[in-house]
C-alpha cells in the first residue's frame, strides 16, 4: 500500500501501520471467531469500533488465506427488503474473486431474484446489487445463508450498527437472522451497535431472540499513554515531538474519543513548521470548528427552541449528572420541567446527547465545542 501523505487517518481503516494499539481487542476478537464464537461489540460511536473490525479482518486474513471476511454497515437500511438487498450482494462479491464468475454462480444458485453487475467509474471495481420485491425479502436471505454454506468456506462476517434491524417496520427480522445464524455451519458473527441500550436488549434480554447468542465485547478509550507514543511515532519524521502535557490537554478535550483525537492530530500533521504545543491544538479545533460551522448551524437551525437550551446548557457544563436539578436549571433558565424533560428525552432520542453512568454530554464534541462558543 502506498504511504499516506498524512498518518492520522479520519475516515476508513488504511492497513496496519496506521492503526493505534487495540492489541488486547484485537487478540479477543481473533479468539473468539477462530473458536466460532459469535461477538457482540458494543460502542458510542466514534470510538474506531469499525476500524476495529477491519483489523480484526486483515489479521484474520493473514491468519487464515483461504477465509472470506465481510463487513456490511446496515445503518442506512430502512427494512427486511433493503438489509436482504445489502446482505446477499455483499456475499456474493466476496465469494469469489472473480467478478464475472461470481455472477454466474450467484444467478444460477438465486431463484426468483437476478443479480446485477456494475463497475465504479473511477475505479473500475465491479459491485453487485439486487432489486428485492417485498414477496423475496426472506427468501433472499435464506438463500444467502444457503449460498454460504454451499461455498464450504470458513467465514467471518460484521454486521455494523446492528441495531437498526430493531427500527425495521417488519418484527419479524431478529426472529429470522436468529434462526439462520444459530444453524449456519461455516459462517461466525460480528454484531457491532453504537446505541448501547438497544445493543444490550438484543443480546442481554429473553424477551429477545438474540439472547446470550454472542460473546459480549465493549470499547473504552485508547489509552492516554499508547496514544502519544503512536502520534509521535509519526511526528519525529518531521522532526518533531509532543510532549506529554500537551498530548494530555488534546486527549482530555475531546474525552479520548478517538475520530475527534485523530481529527486534531491529523490538522496538527498538515502544519509541520508549528510547535506541538496547547495553542497549536487550540488553533486546530478553532480550523475544525469553522470547518464544521455551516453543518453545526443547520443542525442548531432545525431545534426547537427547548432542545436548543438545554443541548446548549450541557455544551456549557461539560458532563451534567442531573439535568433535571434544580440548580442547573435555574442556572441556565431553562423551561419549566416537564419541558426540559422532554426536550432531554428527544436528544438522547436523536443522539445529540449519550446518556451514561456519569451523566448526560453532548454526542458530538466539536458540536458540544460549537455550542460553547455560540453562547459566548
Amino acid at each position: 500500500m502506498k504511504r499516506l501523505n498524512n498518518p492520522f487517518v479520519e475516515y476508513g481503516y488504511k492497513g496496519a501501520e496506521y492503526f493505534c494499539d487495540r492489541e488486547k481487542e484485537t487478540e479477543d476478537l481473533l479468539r473468539d471467531l477462530h473458536n466460532e464464537s459469535n461477538v457482540a461489540l458494543i460502542s458510542p460511536r466514534r470510538l474506531g469500533k469499525s476500524g476495529l473490525i477491519q483489523h480484526v479482518f486483515e489479521s484474520m486474513r493473514e491468519r487464515e488465506p483461504e477465509s472470506v471476511c465481510i463487513y456490511i454497515d446496515i445503518l442506512h437500511t430502512k427494512n427486511q427488503s433493503e438489509f436482504a438487498g445489502l446482505f446477499s450482494s455483499r456475499v456474493i462479491a466476496a465469494m469469489d474473486s472473480d467478478a464475472q464468475s461470481a455472477l454466474r454462480k450467484a444467478t444460477q444458485f438465486f431463484k426468483g431474484i437476478r443479480p446485477t453487475m456494475s463497475f465504479d467509474e473511477f475505479n473500475g471495481s465491479p459491485s453487485f446489487s439486487i432489486d428485492i420485491q417485498p414477496s423475496q425479502e426472506k427468501s433472499t436471505i435464506e438463500q444467502t445463508f444457503s449460498y454460504i454454506a454451499k461455498s464450504g468456506k470458513r467465514c467471518y462476517i460484521a454486521f455494523d450498527e446492528f441495531q437498526q434491524i430493531m427500527e425495521y417496520p417488519e418484527k419479524g427480522t431478529e426472529a429470522l437472522l436468529r434462526s439462520m445464524v444459530q444453524f449456519a455451519p461455516n459462517v461466525w458473527f460480528i454484531f457491532s451497535g453504537s446505541r448501547q441500550h438497544l445493543m444490550t436488549e438484543m443480546f442481554l434480554s429473553e424477551k429477545h431472540p438474540f439472547y446470550l447468542a454472542s460473546q459480549m465485547m465493549s470499547l473504552s478509550v485508547i489509552d492516554e499513554h499508547k496514544y502519544l507514543s503512536f502520534a509521535n511515532n509519526f511526528f519525529k519524521g518531521q522532526g518533531r515531538e509532543m510532549k506529554q502535557d500537551d498530548f494530555h490537554y488534546l486527549y482530555s478535550i475531546v474525552d479520548g474519543q478517538t475520530w475527534y483525537v485523530q481529527e486534531i492530530l491529523h490538522q496538527l500533521y498538515e502544519y509541520p513548521d508549528m510547535p506541538l504545543d496547547r495553542q497549536a491544538v487550540n488553533q486546530s479545533i478553532d480550523r475544525l470548528l469553522e470547518k464544521w460551522s455551516i453543518s453545526f448551524s443547520g443542525i442548531y437551525q432545525e431545534l426547537t427552541d427547548n432542545q436548543a437550551r438545554v443541548l446548549v446548557a450541557i455544551a456549557c457544563e461539560g458532563r451534567v449528572k442531573s439535568p433535571l436539578g434544580k440548580d442547573f436549571m435555574q442556572k441556565y433558565r431553562l423551561p419549566a420541567l416537564s419541558s426540559t424533560r422532554q426536550a432531554l428525552l428527544s436528544l438522547v432520542q436523536q443522539e445529540m446527547l449519550y446518556h451514561d453512568k456519569d451523566g448526560y454530554i453532548v454526542y458530538d464534541r466539536f458540536l458540544a465545542m460549537w455550542l460553547k462558543r455560540l453562547r459566548g
